[in-house]
């Protein structure tokens, strides 16, 4: 009987079905992918799950809107993003929702576990709700959200509660003696940051919102997004039966900077108060920035992957954003970039690689891999480089160190070219020691082609197996246990396969204006969240959203209440120069900016940090409300209110400015 295998789990973020995925989202899942190959090779038997988080206020305004069921507007959404997946070749092996019952099942069993373990108890709810945050906050009526400064709702209802303060000292002791449980060590500083400061009880019910899992024997009663969302992870590994399936703890969440305390939080004391397994770790990404701005669609600068794999392939997706990004920091997209990787890297490394290899076999060896001779000096270096970069690349595999890992190993493909250019194995005559060392050389390079070929394989799937093919070697690459891999390996005599074209060279500035006209043509596409949001008010698709987005739908007022001209007067507004300005600490929706309205310099917070850049806006002259009283948004003072347009349904804000000249200091009226 053959040795039972070690098992793996890990997640993709649960992505919230209000808009249709891009590269964002492609990155998460596309990182997921190639650590679940990678695990593979290792001897795991792995489970990737993906999904989509289906319910709360957002989605039940939104299917209203559009005048459709709520089950009709997920299901279309669901439906976009698992053809995405399918499309790009991400081996998910559950792709969970959170409008099935195996879920609904799951969710209703942990609420019971903690209620009988006494950690959820009834009560009232009366405060402001973001709906942008999907989090309740700690501010009066009239006020924004502290953390992303848009407007709160009033919101009045009986809910229940989880005792998250109970947990505040064991979540704290529980990092200490796991300190790998949360990263990178930026996020997980900002999280002990936030338990430290303390932990309020969480609401988990709502009752003034009808789309969401029902509390059984409590209607109308329905559980709040995020006790839903969260436990999609266990749902799809069995839920109430997760020990048959032997898949949980999960082995690794990965999920977008932005929601980590809610994993890193929420997500294990939910778990300690059901007596459950807690997770082994929590990965942390940054975002994908287009022009040093996070990604959203309603500034206009999403990227879609289709118009990138229809002109370079899959694999120089692939390859761009694991290279280009290290992991866990914020990454910038450029189609620029993107195209000189394809061909410095793709076209004329690896694929100008195999490409003269296998000719020059072809051509003097009849088509079978030669058997080396004595080796020279610079033969055994270039051995020994590669034996070495094995080791390497598979440790920076371990700690997802994506983008050095492929440094080291196109460094082994930089080495080879520079090899094969010195040694210049053409050049050599018909006699028998040049033909020797012809074979030499050319077996090295055939060795080193098959090393590279092996450790790349998690990111270059499908260009690999060609590779992989060309070389003569059998079975499935991904099949290859890469423990194994070591250099000498090769078997001379093995003829090789068919020649396939892995990475033509490409113009830059063709393949840029093609990509960019399928980006306009996707752009323009209709598709399920065309039907729910008009093209003129597009919903925000955030890069690496998790289990529920930041974005919502917020729905217009059904009137407005007027006021005398007298009210308006009290509101004082004048013309403000911006001095300074920087992101805050552990608020990555809050900039800092010093202010200059002709009287004085103000400190002010404004939640604009998602869509500018700070250095973007030093010198940019705005309009600030003077006086109001000052308040603390994250323990930082702010004296006064920028003015920003809410555009769109998620209320992205646009600064108001000036066409004209204006002084700084001029009263608006």
């Amino acid at each position: 009987m053959p040795p039972t295998k070690p098992k793996y789990y890990l997640t993709t973020p649960i992505y919230y079905t209000n808009g249709l995925p891009h590269i964002g989202h492609t990155y998460s899942t596309i990182v997921c992918d190639a650590i679940r190959r990678y695990k593979r090779m290792l001897g795991y038997e792995v489970i990737l799950t993906t999904g989509t988080d289906e319910h709360g206020v957002n989605v039940e305004r939104s299917a209203k809107k559009a005048g459709v069921p709520e089950s009709e507007f997920v299901a279309k959404m669901a439906a976009e993003w698992k053809a995405l997946w399918d499309e790009l070749g991400i081996q998910g092996d559950e792709f969970i929702r959170t409008t099935e019952v195996r879920h609904a099942r799951t969710v209703q069993w942990l609420f019971k576990l903690c209620r009988e373990n006494g950690y959820i108890y009834p009560g009232h709810y009366s405060g402001q709700y973001c709906i942008y945050d999907n989090s309740y906050v700690d501010v009066k009526p009239g006020e924004p959200c502290p953390d992303c400064g848009r407007p709160t709702e009033t919101v009045t209802e009986a809910n229940y509660f989880f005792k998250l303060s109970a947990f505040q000292n064991v979540l704290l002791d529980f990092y200490k003696k796991n300190p790998n449980f949360i990263q990178p060590e930026a996020r997980r500083n900002e999280v002990l940051a936030f338990v430290e400061g303390g932990l309020r009880d969480l609401s988990i019910t709502r009752t003034s919102v009808r789309w969401g899992i029902p509390v059984p024997g409590e209607e109308p009663h329905v559980f709040y997004v995020w006790f839903d969302a969260l436990t999609a992870y266990l749902s799809a590994v069995g839920g109430p039966e997760y020990e048959r399936r032997g898949f949980w703890p999960a082995d690794l969440h990965l999920v977008g900077k932005e929601i980590i305390r809610f994993h890193a939080v929420i997500w294990p004391a939910l778990l300690m108060a059901a007596g459950l397994p807690v997770p082994k770790q929590i990965w942390a990404h940054g975002w994908l920035l287009m022009d040093s701005a996070k990604m959203s669609k309603s500034l206009g600068n999403v990227v879609k992957p289709r118009p990138i794999v229809n002109v370079l392939g899959l694999d120089a997706l692939r390859y761009y954003l694991l290279r280009e990004t290290v992991f866990g920091q914020d990454g910038n997209f450029s189609y620029d970039s993107l195209v000189q990787r394809y061909n410095s890297d793709l076209a004329n490394g690896l694929g100008n690689l195999a490409s003269r290899t296998s000719a020059m076999i072809a051509k003097d060896c009849g088509g079978k891999i030669p058997k080396p001779g004595a080796l020279q000096p610079q033969d055994n270096a270039l051995a020994k480089q590669t034996q070495e970069a094995i080791g390497d690349v598979l440790e920076q595999y371990n700690n997802l160190g994506f983008s050095k890992a492929l440094e080291e190993i196109w460094s082994v493909i930089a080495a080879t070219d520079k090899y094969l250019t010195t040694e210049q194995p053409w050049a050599l005559s018909d006699s028998e020691a040049d033909q020797q060392r012809r074979a030499t050389i050319l077996w090295t390079t055939s060795e080193v082609l098959r090393v590279v070929t092996a450790l790349t394989h998690p990111v270059l799937p499908d260009s690999t197996a060609k590779v992989w093919t060309l070389l003569g070697q059998q079975g499935q690459l991904g099949h290859l246990e890469l423990e194994g891999l070591s250099w000498g390996q090769l078997k001379p005599g093995t003829t090789l396969g068919k020649s396939q074209a892995l990475f033509p060279r490409i113009d830059k500035s063709e393949a840029i204006e093609r990509m960019e006209t399928m980006e306009k043509e996707e752009q323009q596409k209709p598709h399920p969240s065309a039907v729910v949001t008009p093209a003129a008010a597009p919903a925000t698709t955030p890069a690496a959203t998790g289990a529920a987005s930041a974005a919502g739908a917020a729905v217009a007022p059904e009137g407005v209440q007027k006021i005398g001209i007298e009210d308006f007067a009290k509101v004082e507004m004048r013309v403000g120069q911006v001095k300074t300005a920087e992101r805050i600490v552990g608020a990555d929706k809050l900039l800092k900016l010093t202010v200059d309205i002709g009287t004085e310099v103000r400190q002010i917070c404004a939640g604009i940090a998602q869509y500018y850049e700070p250095e973007s806006l030093v010198g940019r002259k705005v309009v600030v409300v003077v006086n109001l009283a000052p308040r603390k948004l994250r323990g930082v003072e702010s004296n006064g209110m920028i003015v920003a347009a809410s555009v769109g349904p998620e209320g992205r804000p646009v600064l108001a400015g000036f066409a004209e000249e204006v002084e700084v200091g001029a009263r608006l009226k």
